[in-house]
């Protein structure tokens, strides 16, 4: 294993899912000590959400690397950081409730990966999702995931797969980014148009959610504390 080389891990983790609930995957991918991706693993789940796909990713990593290193995990969904980092001792405090006394959405993944993180040294890391810059490990686990989301396969270096194809959400090298202000204006209008309501409705333009994740045009989105975004994320700040 790349590990016993190591002193410290660095490794990434993402989920896709392609409509939210739609085909889904989740991949991993652990560097050698020039931060190269070295080992990784990808795999399907069927229909699900990003948010499970994210969790699943999540749990999938800490199982396969050694909990004696240290190890910093880079990931763009401020979701299921929060779930582990933030939430998590208040949900675990509240009988696995939330603050407004509901039960945790995706219980059971956030049990598994408190147990996994249980006695280790783990730093996470907040990255953006498809930058032309951006981080080059969250880039390659955010393509192995969406290559398992869309073909639905597993992969990895264990098994001899190519390096995943470049995913179609990040902009070509020299394209103009578009500003954010765009998604908050749509959110905006959207809002406008349905008189502030927290329905859900579909999408008239792409834009990012608060978990980090874009979403297209005609998918369905909610109104949340800082915008418009996916619907299970609308409620994730409940912890």
């Amino acid at each position: 294993m790349i590990e016993t080389m190591l002193e410290r891990v660095v490794a990434a983790c993402d989920g896709a899912s392609k409509g939210n609930p739609g085909p889904a995957g989740w991949a991993w991918v652990v560097a050698d000590e020039t931060q190269t991706p070295a080992r990784w693993e990808a795999g399907p789940l069927g229909r699900a959400t990003n948010n499970i796909a994210e969790l699943t990713a999540l749990e999938r990593l800490l199982a396969a690397t050694d909990p004696g290193l240290p190890l910093e995990i880079r990931m763009d969904s401020q979701y299921a950081m929060k779930a582990v980092t933030t939430w998590l001792p208040g949900w675990k405090r509240n009988g696995w409730k939330t603050s407004a006394g509901k039960p945790v959405a995706n219980q059971e993944l956030v049990v598994r990966i408190d147990a996994l993180l249980d006695g280790r040294s783990v730093e996470f890391r907040y990255v953006p999702a498809h930058q032309v810059d951006g981080d080059p490990l969250n880039d390659f686990a955010d393509r192995a995931a969406s290559q398992a989301a869309i073909v639905q396969e597993a992969a990895g270096s264990a098994l001899g797969s190519p390096e995943p194809p470049p995913s179609p959400d990040t902009p070509p090298s020299g394209a103009p980014r578009r500003r954010a202000s765009s998604a908050r204006s749509a959110g905006k209008s959207a809002a406008a148009r349905t008189g502030g309501s927290a329905r859900t409705i579909k999408a008239k333009f792409p834009g990012r959610c608060v978990c980090g994740r874009p979403y297209a045009a005609g998918e369905p989105i909610a109104k949340n504390d800082q915008g418009w975004g996916h619907p299970e994320c609308r409620t994730a700040g409940a912890g």
